[in-house]
């Protein structure tokens, strides 16, 4: 008898135990919608206690619901993770005995808050409703988000000023002026390649209007600026050719020809163009045979390059040899460059210098040339009666 009172006791006790045990745990429940007001499926709600360490998970299913038992009673933090990003937090949620505590997330109110949010900061103003909605942390964000803006855009007048002061001195040529405005404008914002390439470009034309030491010093600043928008945009081929220009002017010919080449590979369909400008420049600052080589360069890119076969063509007849009785023997190639300038451009603005040249090398000269790329004559369909 007292065995089986024992037994009875200890049974009670036992049952008391699980009793106290499967009272103190508790269950949390909610539902997910997305930005687009629609439950969100796979959400997934992150579980994670304050008072006593201890994490959980589960995901949401395809209604939007999440549900979690068993849980002990105690605060706990919970956060709505989308696409491995945090996008919304409840603090401190206290469990409690009986049914589950709703806890839910509407994605589509946060993003009407943000976006209004984002429309406060942008104009500064901000409604008495949302005021009174916005924590005391989304105040403070406000604030600092409004003066940032204002700053910013002190910060880009003050840069348009300087960039556009450097742009109206720079087609005045007060070279000077330009490059002072591009230098405070490279100073605010030093990423922008177009500062950098405009303030090349000053440097360069100032240089055109000295001698000397003072010359070379204002190329070199003009060619470290290309240098630092190439860095910025390696891939402009207008920017290499303009180094190239200012690499000749700078007798720099090597290097000058190598960014041509870079130019040539970036943009194939003006490579003409970029060897043509090289060969000017050299020929300008006589250095006929880089310059022929440029020429013939952009022939072989171009083969209807008009102006490029003239110039080839004056830089062959300047290789021609005078007879004992003043007869002009000009090398292979001559006539056949000015013929085919001719031949591409009969009304060009080298057309009479190409035939005078023809004449003095005892070639003959046709009286008509006809414009290979001039479109056809239309053929009469009149009958005749």
């Amino acid at each position: 008898m007292k065995k089986l009172q024992r037994l009875l006791s200890l049974t009670a006790l036992m049952a008391l135990f699980t009793f106290g045990a499967m009272a103190q745990t508790a269950s949390l429940e909610g539902e997910v919608k997305g930005e687009d007001g629609k439950p969100l499926k796979d959400a997934l709600i992150k579980l994670e206690r304050k008072d006593i360490k201890g994490s959980y998970k589960v995901k949401t299913n395809k209604k939007g619901q999440w549900f979690h038992a068993g849980l002990p009673l105690g605060t706990y933090d919970i956060m709505c993770e989308v696409e491995g990003k945090v996008v919304d937090t409840v603090k401190g949620v206290r469990t409690r005995l009986g049914d589950p505590l709703p806890v839910n997330f509407d994605l589509s109110k946060m993003a009407a808050q943000r976006k209004a949010m984002e429309q406060a900061a942008s104009t500064g103003q901000v409604t008495e409703e949302m005021s009174r909605e916005m924590t005391k942390e989304q105040k403070e964000a406000l604030e600092k988000a409004t003066k940032e803006r204002a700053a910013a855009l002190a910060k880009n007048k003050e840069l348009n000023d300087a960039f556009n002061a450097g742009m109206e001195n720079l087609k005045t040529k007060n070279f000077p002026a330009s490059i002072e405005a591009f230098d405070k404008a490279a100073g605010i914002d030093p990423k922008q390649v177009v500062i950098w390439a405009n303030k090349a470009e000053a440097h360069v034309g100032f240089a055109g209007t000295k001698t000397g030491d003072e010359q070379i010093a204002e190329l070199n600043k003009g060619m470290e600026a290309y240098g630092k928008a190439l860095e910025l945009k390696p891939d402009d081929a207008g920017m290499h050719n303009n180094y190239a220009l200012a690499l000749a002017k700078a007798k720099k010919y090597p290097e000058a020809q190598a960014e041509l080449d870079k130019a040539a590979q970036l943009d194939a369909p003006n490579a003409g163009r970029y060897y043509y400008n090289l060969g000017a420049i050299l020929t300008n600052v006589n250095q006929l045979e880089p310059a022929s080589i440029a020429f013939k360069k952009a022939i072989e890119a171009d083969p209807n390059y008009a102006d490029a076969h003239y110039q080839y063509g004056l830089y062959l007849f300047s290789k021609a040899t005078i007879t004992p009785d003043g007869k002009t023997v000009p090398v292979a190639g001559t006539t056949e460059a000015f013929q085919k300038y001719l031949e591409l451009k009969p009304d060009g603005q080298f057309a009479d210098a190409a035939k005078g040249m023809l004449q003095a090398t005892g070639a003959a000269v046709q009286t008509e040339y006809k414009n290979p790329n001039a479109p056809a004559a239309k053929k009469s369909t009149t009958k005749k009666k």
